[in-house]
């Protein structure tokens, strides 16, 4: 029996995230200081006070849910991962607890990486949206006819579980691709409350930005595989890391087929570490025999 740590993405948040555990932990507080040294403001505040509005700033969502992911992983006493995966912004968090990248330097990464995809969101109007109970192959299919046809960008951007895929594209592109979607027989082709189009080629500017960083970020050889968003596949070499870390901005969020490889792998207890449960949910929708649990 392996056991797995996952990590999750933007959209957890919540008012109030990670307070119970600065209030009982002296170690969980510590983590909290440093971070708010590091990020030049008090994210804590935001966090345990803040509203839904700040705390749906880039900018502060992403450091917030990787601060709570980290703070909730070192609270288990005994975690000792066999394998590691994050979605999206969680495969920072997930190279945390393998030991590729130290927690400072894991939180300035998170910190570019949310000041440059806001950046990006700002210089193309973009968005996403989620299609409910359609193939993966229709979805893909639909996608590429509307890039033809219009020559808008419309993608696949997170396969989060079977029946439920994540497209990513301009404004126009994603309206065109959600009635196509809905005419082949989607039962829900819903455009997300999200700044930009993530995970898709708008996100370049951001990819170029979050290189440089990690380019000068010390990465060490890990002590378990991080199964990674864009190949969803073992992986142990650090320079092979930094590079699927850096076409993760642009490319698609393969979270179904990264757990099936990870249970193939022989991953039959998955962890979630950090605010929230959609991980959880997406995982036994993914394969039903596994043991899921979550610590926020």
């Amino acid at each position: 029996m392996k056991h797995a740590f996952v990590f999750p993405g933007q959209g957890s948040q919540f008012t109030g995230m990670g307070k119970d555990l600065y209030e009982q932990s002296v170690f969980a507080k510590k983590l909290f200081e440093q971070a708010n040294e590091v990020l030049g403001f008090r994210i804590s505040d935001i966090m345990f006070n803040g509203s839904d509005e700040e705390l749906k700033q880039t900018n502060v969502t992403q450091p917030a849910v990787f601060l709570h992911s980290i703070v909730a992983y070192k609270s288990i006493q005994e975690a000792k991962p066999d394998m590691v995966a994050g979605h999206s912004l969680g495969e920072f968090s997930a190279l945390v607890a393998n030991g590729t990248i130290s927690f400072e330097d894991g939180l300035k990464l998170v910190a570019v990486r949310a000041s440059a995809m806001q950046k990006a969101c700002e210089i193309t109007p973009s968005t996403m949206a989620a299609i409910i109970n359609l193939p993966d192959e229709k979805v893909e299919a639909i996608c590429a006819e509307v890039q033809k046809e219009t020559g808008e960008v419309v993608v696949p951007a997170n396969y989060n579980c079977p029946g439920q895929l994540v497209i990513s594209g301009s404004i126009k592109g994603i309206e065109v691709a959600c009635e196509k979607m809905k005419a082949a027989g989607a039962k829900r082709a819903l455009v997300l409350p999200v700044g930009g189009a993530f995970h898709s080629p708008l996100m370049e500017p951001a990819r170029k930005e979050l290189q440089e960083a990690i380019e000068k970020t010390d990465f060490h050889t890990p002590i378990c595989p991080i199964y990674q968003n864009v190949t969803a596949k073992a992986v142990y070499d650090k320079d092979e890391i930094k590079q699927n870390l850096i076409a993760q901005l642009t490319g698609a969020v393969r979270w179904t087929q990264t757990i099936l490889s990870m249970v193939e792998n022989g991953a039959s207890k998955f962890t979630e570490c950090g605010p929230g449960k959609v991980l959880q949910g997406l995982i036994q929708k993914i394969d039903k025999n596994v043991t899921v649990e979550g610590v926020s």
